[in-house]
């Protein structure tokens, strides 16, 4: 079966709290995903301690523009010496292979459908498609230009999984332990993630909010053995 990795979201108020983490979590947890709250705040200075504990980080910045502006930003990326990034599949083609061009660059992972989404609430988006059909074509999108793995909830993982090959990396959020109450729509378990064929899995609330952090992450670890 697969190999399945933790990524730890970094989603607390500041770089104090990141550490606190990040010393508790060292030599058991590998990745750490850096979000637009805490990077807004904080800055490069997150991925710098993220790196001072032995951690490699996913810097999820969701980037979204014109392609020089995300051209440059993928560039500044590489220089912080993350390890993957993220960026939308609909900012278009030439976004995606300019920056799949660039050398000794980071991962780049597609965003497709916030994980937040249920089919309701993205119809209203415009899109005329539903969830499922958006993520094939997305998908196909961002794999021809040249994207290094996708951003998807637990229901996509499969049809994903038989379409493309093992090198494309399968990246999750939305992951519960069991039934949640919150703005995550499209949720999954760490064990049927691993199931169906993800690469990575991205927890935060699960972690964040446990009374036992620690118990917390040492579960999940045992789900994908």
């Amino acid at each position: 079966m697969k190999n399945t990795e933790l990524i730890l979201a970094l989603d607390v108020e500041n770089l104090s709290s990141a550490e606190n983490l990040l010393s508790k979590f060292k030599g058991i947890v590998k990745y750490y995903k850096v979000g637009s709250s805490l990077f807004t705040l904080e800055g490069p200075k997150v991925i710098d301690i993220v790196h001072k504990y032995g951690g490699k980080v996913f810097l999820d910045l969701k980037f979204h523009d014109i392609p020089n502006t995300v051209k440059n930003a993928v560039m500044s990326a590489q220089k912080l010496g993350v390890y993957a990034l993220s960026l939308h599949i609909s900012g278009g083609v030439k976004m995606l292979e300019v920056c799949a061009s660039l050398d000794e660059r980071p991962k780049l992972w597609g965003i497709s459908v916030l994980t937040s989404f249920d089919e309701e609430s993205f119809a209203l988006t415009g899109f005329r498609d539903n969830i499922a059909s958006t993520m094939d074509k997305f998908s196909d999108l961002g794999v021809s230009a040249g994207l290094n793995g996708l951003v998807c909830s637990g229901f996509e993982i499969e049809m994903l999984r038989k379409k493309f090959p093992e090198d494309i990396n399968i990246v999750v959020p939305g992951i519960r332990l069991g039934n949640a109450d919150d703005d995550q729509k499209r949720i999954i378990t760490p064990k049927k993630a691993k199931e169906l064929g993800a690469d990575f899995i991205v927890v935060g609330r699960p972690i964040l909010k446990s009374q036992k952090p620690e118990e917390t992450v040492k579960i999940i670890l045992k789900e994908l053995e």
